[in-house]
This record gives structure tokens, sequence and C-alpha cells, in this order.
């Protein structure tokens, strides 16, 4: 895809698209009022808003690589900033971790001697918990890891001080979710009962809950 493609979206923006809802554009020119944090990863082929049915202004969001959130206070910056911001001020009423299958720096966090050239990623994936190693793994396998570091960085936003306050206070809500890509599946983590449940649809009955694959 070639930066022209880009523009001519920006052209087809302005020509189809906001003409019918210049009023909300108008609005979120002088406020915004998200509900939400959505921590997710940077993978191209994640669309938060598309993929919860959003408008613009409803979602504030964080896209990092494998939707880490360090623990606090070890890596001060832009994530821990994010989370600040919208808990402390923004006064989101929740804040989900969203991964996904398929995902990369799962890949990358089990097979770290191909991280040689990138020692960014490979500093930064050490906040995945990740001990054993598998250069090849199954699908599966990577769907069991993607659950459990959601669970882990549910754990680390526990961390923040401006998180532990609204959980504590009442008006915080935590969620981990995982979306399979392939069939459009998304799974909420059930503190509860240690595993993760399709989300169900208005006129279903949610599925049998499945519990993550030991990796």
């Amino acid at each position: 895809m070639s930066i022209e493609k880009l523009e001519r979206g920006i052209s087809a923006f302005q020509r189809s698209v906001y003409p019918g809802q210049s009023h909300l554009f108008e609005k979120l020119a002088l406020m915004q009022r998200p509900s939400a944090l959505f921590i997710t990863c940077a993978d191209s082929r994640i669309d938060p808003c598309l993929l919860t049915d959003t408008k613009p202004g409803e979602l504030f969001v964080c896209r990092v690589i494998g939707n880490i959130v360090p623990p606090y206070p070890d890596a001060i910056g832009g994530v821990s900033a994010t989370i600040e911001y919208a808990t402390a001020v923004l006064r989101v009423a929740d804040i989900i971790v969203c991964g996904h299958t398929d995902c990369g720096v799962m890949k990358g966090a089990l097979n770290p001697d191909q991280l040689a050239s990138v020692p960014s990623v490979a500093a930064w994936l050490r906040y995945a918990r990740v001990e054993e190693r598998d250069p090849e793994p199954s699908q599966e396998r990577l769907l069991a890891l993607a659950e459990r570091n959601v669970v882990n960085q549910l754990d680390n936003l526990r961390t923040h001080p401006a998180v532990a306050a609204g959980i504590r206070d009442g008006v915080l809500g935590l969620h981990g979710w995982v979306y399979q890509i392939g069939p459009g599946i998304v799974t909420a983590y059930q503190a509860e009962e240690g595993r993760f449940v399709e989300l169900s649809r208005p006129d279903e009955e949610i599925p049998a809950a499945h519990r993550p694959v030991g990796v």
C-alpha cells in the first residue's frame, strides 16, 4: 500500500464521510469523553473501533506491540502516561486489554534468538514474562500464550496508582479479551473461573468456555 492510497483515503473521508457526521466532529473538536481505555497490540490486523462498533470519541486507544503494560514504576513512559491520563483525567469507566491470535510478539517471546537485530523489541518482551522456548509454536500454543499474556498485563495494570485508586473506589473495571482474527471471535477472561469465555451474541447463549492450554 502506497502513501498515495492513504492520501486518496483522506480525500474520500472529506468527501463521503465527514459531511454526514460533521455535527459529531464539530462536537469532538471541543471535547472528548471516552467511556473506555482500549489497550491492544499495534498489529495492523486489529481495528478497535471496527471490532467494538464504536464511533470517534468513544474509545481512548493505546496501541503497543504485544498489548504489554509494564508494571509501575518499572518503565514509566508512553504507556504509563496514557493509562494515567485515561483514568485520572478522562475518568474512563473501563480498561480493556485485548490480545490476539497469531501474534508476532508472542512468537518472538518463544524464540528470542531471532530478536538479535531488534534489541528494543527484545527488551520490551521481558514484560511478557515468557520463560519457555519454542521456535515453531502451534496456533493452539500461541493462543494459550496470548491468553496468559493478557492476564499478566491485567496484573501489571493493577500496580498503576490511578488504576488501583479507581478499583478501590469502585469506579473502574478491568477486562481481558483475546481477538481470534480468523473466525472473528472475541473471548473474555473470567477471573473467578480462571478461563476465557466467548462473548455472547444478543440472540445466542454463551458457548462452552475453554480453559487456556498449558504453555
